[in-house]
């Protein structure tokens, strides 16, 4: 017998803007993708800080 209790995380083919990735992440969360896009973009722009700020000290 087939356990299919697990879920698959798969890009999104209805809410894509680039790619799908995050709509998929949304969904596999069951939250709504505008915030997996702001967390995003919170996390590029702490990364770049971050690799500056290593640079500059």
């Amino acid at each position: 017998m087939e356990n299919n209790s697990y879920r698959r995380l798969t890009r999104s083919t209805s809410d894509r803007k680039i790619a799908g990735v995050c709509g998929g992440i949304a969904k596999y969360l069951n939250v709504d993708p505008t915030v997996i896009r702001i967390l995003f973009l919170i996390a590029i722009f702490f990364g770049l800080f971050g690799c500056w700020a290593y640079l500059i000290v």
